[in-house]
């Protein structure tokens, strides 16, 4: 495991399982919630993906980044999908709870955006940052108003799962030989064309810490009569998201709103409204043959959906921000560190919202990457 200056790894024992936690060697355990904050990671990747942010962000803060089970360090337990993503979110509240962090901030990461969301859904947060999130009626089969398009959801799941990239994991392929090599899949879906880095070895690193035991990535599949032919399973991490199994669009209706975050990448290639992960939006651009057709099975709109429900959580009391990085694509915070830090920082209260049309009356000190 690849650690940057001034970040340490450690084990935190669970009731559940051990969970590997990443931390600044600096910060101190008795920082209060109000000043701590949780990173979640996607899908495919691990804890070590924040660690640029972990290092900029305030020394005051306590700042903490959790291995997901079955990526990272984090014990390879099997993953129940017909649960969600309960299973992580339950994990992640052992640990929390293990370390003695009664709430906190919380930040996920595509996948860890319905994490956190699904969190908030069973306990207090004080903040949601939802990076690229997952739709809250969960990923593909469904149309805007979170309807599923079919009772098995045909087309979602462990069944849409590349074999050829399944296998390069098992390998710990590093190259960029092939289209389905980790690397070529960070470069072509992780982040916009241009974006370069001194730590794309760290990042493709982190990817191929992905178990791929029996209950981990992908899952398993089922056959399916409907259009293209498989269906969601009940194990594993793709299965997680289908839409039978999750749907987090209940924020709406908390009592206690937390503020919510939403920040993404304009051109995002796997949460989008025409997303190149979404086998309905490949059947229409005839890359899947024998696509049955809009009205059978259309695009998911994924952006849209969440920016109904978030619209919805809003006119209910609670407090959301939408920032658009133009240009940038599923990893703002790799891609824009400087905006990804400023939003932040707002919405979990450590500067103030500037005033418009006057200037900020706070500063952020930029690296001179950004």
């Amino acid at each position: 495991m690849t650690l940057f200056d001034g970040i340490t790894s450690r084990l935190v024992e669970t009731g559940r399982l051990s969970v590997n936690v990443l931390e600044r060697a600096t910060d101190d355990p008795a920082t209060s919630p109000e000043q701590t904050v949780v990173f979640v990671h996607g899908n495919v990747s691990s804890a070590l993906f924040w660690q640029e942010i972990m290092q900029d962000l305030p020394s005051d803060l306590r700042v903490l980044a959790v291995d997901l089970r079955g990526f990272g360090g984090t014990e390879h337990t099997p993953i129940d999908a017909t649960r969600g993503v309960r299973d992580f979110s339950d994990d992640l509240h052992a640990t929390l709870s293990a370390l003695g962090i009664p709430t906190a901030h919380l930040v996920g990461w595509s996948m860890g955006g319905g994490v956190v969301l699904q969190y908030a859904l069973d306990h207090p947060v004080l903040s949601l940052t939802l990076q690229a999130p997952v739709s809250p009626y969960g990923f593909g089969g469904t149309r805007r108003d979170g309807s599923r398009l079919t009772d098995d959801d045909a087309g979602v799941g462990a069944g849409g799962a590349n074999p050829d990239f399944v296998q390069r994991l098992i390998d710990h392929d590093t190259t960029d030989e092939a289209p389905t090599s980790p690397r070529s899949v960070f470069r072509s879906g992780y982040v916009a064309p241009g974006y370069t880095s001194e730590h794309e070895d760290v990042w493709v690193e982190s990817m191929l810490t992905t178990s791929t035991a029996g209950g981990n990535y992908p899952g398993d599949a089922v056959a399916s009569p409907n259009w293209p032919g498989f269906a969601a399973g009940k194990i594993g991490v793709l299965n997680t998201m289908a839409p039978k199994h999750f749907d987090v669009s209940g924020i709406v209706d908390l009592a206690e709103k937390p503020p919510i975050l939403w920040i993404r990448g304009t051109a995002d290639a796997i949460v989008s409204d025409a997303s190149f992960y979404d086998f309905n939006h490949l059947g229409a651009l005839g890359i899947i043959p024998d696509w049955p057709g809009e009205e059978a099975a259309p695009a998911q709109p994924m952006v849209s959906q969440t920016r109904d429900v978030l619209d919805a959580y809003a006119a209910a009391g609670g407090d959301v921000t939408e920032v658009a990085v133009e240009g940038a694509g599923h990893a703002p915070h790799l891609e824009r560190p400087a905006q990804f830090r400023q939003a932040l920082l707002t919405v979990i209260g450590y500067v103030g919202r500037p005033a418009d049309p006057a200037p900020p009356t706070e500063a952020i000190i930029l690296r001179s990457a950004d």
